[in-house]
């Protein structure tokens, strides 16, 4: 009795890569773009708050995040802009720039979470107020704005190192090409009547010889 072996359907065999490419670039472009939308907002809320003595009384001082420290805001622009500078580049390029990308994500993470306990920006402030330059805050807070900076930071990072990964896979723009990557057909010069004058003036101001020598 023979045996019959069952051939698999080629439509029911997943393209592992081509899907692999699909699915990575969809969520490095969700996490990228949520991640420095995040990063942004956050450093603009209020971080840190405290007091500090002015003429025997308390006197209330806050402190946003970008007063605390801009490197998240600076390298949320970053790396939202290597996010969209990964698909004009191929090879080397756009290996170099989803390095970048990474290391904006990684960077922000690094700042947020040094300036979640930094008071250099509250210090700054009492002595303003007290007219102390050896002044400092009294009673020192913070908010959980810095860890959602954090949070911002781990998305950006997160589109960085599948950018990496599988950015080979990912498309690049380009004005040669279409989607399915042949060469669009180049532009025929028109013909030339040398019986009318506005034909030849056109040609020659399309850098043409309308004598055709």
């Amino acid at each position: 009795m023979g045996y019959v072996t069952a051939v698999p359907h080629p439509r029911s065999e997943a393209p592992g890569p081509a899907r692999a490419g699909r699915l990575s670039l969809a969520v490095a472009l969700l996490s990228g773009a949520l991640g420095a939308a995040v990063a942004l907002l956050a450093t603009r809320q209020q971080w840190s708050e405290g007091t500090a003595t002015v003429a025997g009384g308390a006197f209330p001082l806050t402190a946003k995040g970008s007063d605390v420290t801009g490197v998240p805001a600076a390298l949320a622009i970053v790396g939202l802009a290597a996010l969209v500078a990964v698909f004009a580049v191929r090879r080397a390029g756009r290996f170099a720039v989803a390095a970048l990308l990474a290391l904006s994500g990684a960077g922000i993470v690094v700042a947020a979470l040094l300036g979640a306990s930094d008071s250099s920006a509250l210090d700054e402030q009492a002595a303003q107020a007290s007219g102390d330059t050896s002044a400092s805050v009294d009673t020192l807070s913070h908010t959980a704005w810095p860890y959602v900076a954090v949070v911002g930071g781990v998305l950006i990072l997160l589109a960085g190192l599948l950018a990496l990964r599988y950015g080979r896979l990912w498309p690049a723009m380009s004005g040669r090409y279409e989607r399915g990557g042949t060469p669009q057909p180049r532009r025929k010069a028109p013909v030339v009547d040398p019986d009318r004058p506005e034909d030849l003036w056109k040609a020659l101001d399309r850098g043409e010889d309308p004598t055709g020598a």
